[in-house]
């Protein structure tokens, strides 16, 4: 029977090992022959090439790791609030990445031209980004219906709806953090009654379809208890795009409204000091769901931070480029919310607001 044939491992010996296995072989048999130690100096030389050619593959792929350089994309309604984007750019140095070494970030803003969404989105997906950061839930919506593949980062994300399923589980490609939560109407005009005792009617102006429908429906349900609750009379005024503000506002005051209560929507987030401006003209008393509207000139605002927000948004981002699915990172919802309360607003409308409200302000502007 033949011996098989010897399997090549792969490993040339260099003529100093060559000699020693022949030198190995002519002692093999003779009288006081220790094989362990004849043939330890060929293991190592078997094995000490392939540990370092292992190390040298590790080393190697580990670098080209290091040296990849990711692709994000930040699809946006409106470029209004270079604060939010900066601070996006914030979380993702904080976290190792810098624009323009190892990480690269598409730009692409419909200048609030919502009809060119769907085009810019997929040219985002044509770059073939790594992942896409979408600002506003009409953005994400455009990114959803051009890509089901490419990972999509929401700072909107209204649950349930066609962007996720669930807060816990998400399940498809867009996870991310929710903008609001539903109950926060309700606390603001529970703020404002507050603010300004003695209201009775007060106009509710908000965007019909700025929201999942579930999400929306929800959301005015709790502004209508609270008014009832606060025995106020609750006037909904209706405002689709920003063309439709003049109208709005003419119909409050039409209505006799004593002041008004703006409700989350990433559109007039985006207007902040055009609604600031109409309101103090028509010298409404109003409350706002972020305090980028107290920035601008508004009276009171309660809600998250917004800034905070697109930082979170960063170590989505980081993880979905380390490896995760968008389907199994739970949808983040806010905790932490902030009053400010503008005291030079107040004494433009010749309030004055009561210590105990004050009291309770995170940030009270006087100038």
């Amino acid at each position: 029977m033949r011996s098989p044939r010897p399997v090549n491992v792969g490993v040339r010996l260099r003529k100093r090992d060559q000699r020693e296995v022949g030198s190995i072989r002519e002692r093999r048999g003779s009288k006081g022959w220790r094989p362990g130690v004849e043939m330890m100096g060929l293991r190592f030389a078997f094995t000490i090439p392939l540990l370092l050619g292992g190390l040298c593959n590790a080393v190697t792929a580990e670098a080209q790791q290091a040296a990849k350089v990711a692709r994000v994309g930040w699809l946006a309604r409106t470029d209004v609030d270079p604060a939010t984007r900066e601070a996006f750019l914030q979380g993702l140095r904080d976290l190792g990445y810098v624009e323009g070494r190892n990480v690269v970030i598409e730009y692409r803003d419909a200048e609030g031209r919502l009809e060119r969404l769907p085009a810019l989105a997929a040219e985002l997906v044509a770059t073939k980004v790594d992942v896409i950061v979408a600002p506003s839930t009409v953005a994400a919506i455009a990114a959803k219906q051009a890509t089901s593949t490419v990972p999509i980062v929401s700072v909107t994300v209204p649950v349930p709806s066609t962007l996720a399923a669930s807060l816990a589980q998400p399940g498809g490609n867009v996870t991310g953090l929710a903008f609001f939560s539903p109950e926060l109407v309700g606390k603001c005009l529970e703020l404002l009654t507050q603010a300004v005792p003695g209201l009775s009617r007060v106009a509710a102006l908000w965007q019909p379809g700025g929201h999942g429908e579930r999400t929306e429906k929800d959301m005015l349900k709790r502004v209508e208890v609270a008014a009832q609750a606060l025995a106020v009379r609750l006037q909904f005024v209706e405002a689709r795009s920003p063309e439709d503000f003049g109208r709005a506002f003419s119909e409050m005051t039409r209505a006799r409204a004593d002041a008004l209560t703006v409700l989350p929507s990433n559109m007039f987030f985006g207007e902040q000091r055009r609604l600031v401006d109409l309101a103090a003209k028509r010298r409404l008393p109003a409350v706002y769901p972020w305090r980028e509207f107290v920035d601008a000139g508004g009276l009171v605002s309660y809600g998250l931070n917004v800034a905070d927000l697109h930082r979170r948004a960063a170590v989505y981002v980081d993880k979905i480029l380390k490896g995760a699915k968008p389907a199994n990172l739970p949808v983040e919802q806010p905790t932490k919310f902030e009053l400010l309360i503008n005291l030079k607003t107040a004494k433009a409308l010749g309030l004055t607001i009561p210590q105990s409200v004050l009291a309770r302000a995170d940030q009270v502007i006087e100038k």
